[in-house]
């Protein structure tokens, strides 16, 4: 078996490598087709305000409502103060991994649109 350190850290001998299909669009995942809303209805939309360089989280509840709205110049700021108002305030916005997930991934997309000046479309 290969040496998996990282960091001196030791290996379990029970040790399972797990290899992770290439994402096929036709047979793994379909944004569209596999789409499912987060259980508690509430949603996410994203955008970035090129004059102050920021990048804008509104979250919407299940009426469509924006109820809040975090900014941020990056993603790991925004999606920190969105998880620990959350827990805070006990809001359940985002309540499984892939919606966190989806909200790191086009948190990301949006800051790396704002440093190259590209577009951001959000999926």
């Amino acid at each position: 078996m290969k040496n998996y350190v990282w960091h001196k850290q030791t290996v379990s001998p029970d040790l399972q490598v797990i290899e992770c299909s290439d994402c096929d669009p036709c047979s793994v995942f379909d944004p569209i087709r596999d789409f499912h809303r987060d259980p508690t209805g509430a949603y996410v939309l994203i955008r970035c305000d090129r004059t102050n360089s920021q990048i804008e989280t509104a979250i919407c509840d299940k009426k469509h409502t924006i109820i809040k709205v975090f900014r941020g110049r990056k993603a790991q700021d925004v999606y920190h103060t969105i998880f620990q108002y959350q827990r805070q305030h006990k809001a359940n916005w985002i309540s499984t991994n892939d919606h966190a997930a989806y909200l790191g991934k086009e948190l990301k997309k949006a800051e790396f649109s704002l440093s190259s000046q590209e577009d951001y479309v959000q999926e």
